[in-house]
């Protein structure tokens, strides 16, 4: 089971569920569009997990290494992020 813990509450994710999904499902707003990692509307920042953030197909959007795509990671455990839009 996967925690994500942000500002504004903390929940988990269902079992195949996007980190997008469940943070819309859970009433936070968060930018997107494509929901592919094309676009990097989505991007958010991770302040820690307890797992590598991987993806199953290298995003083509450009990410910090402290930014995250919640459209298309896969996240395990425990993660802890900034869910706020990131202005660039």
């Amino acid at each position: 089971m996967t925690w994500v813990m942000t500002s504004k509450k903390q929940f988990y994710l269902h079992d195949d569920e996007s980190l997008l999904d469940g943070l819309l499902r859970t009433g936070h707003e968060v930018n997107y569009q494509c929901r592919e990692g094309y676009c990097g509307s989505c991007r958010v920042k991770r302040i820690a997990s307890s797992h590598t953030i991987d993806y199953p197909f290298a995003p083509l959007a450009m990410i910090e290494e402290d930014e995250i795509l919640p459209c298309c990671c896969r996240v395990r455990g425990v993660i802890y992020i900034n869910h706020e839009p990131i202005i660039k």
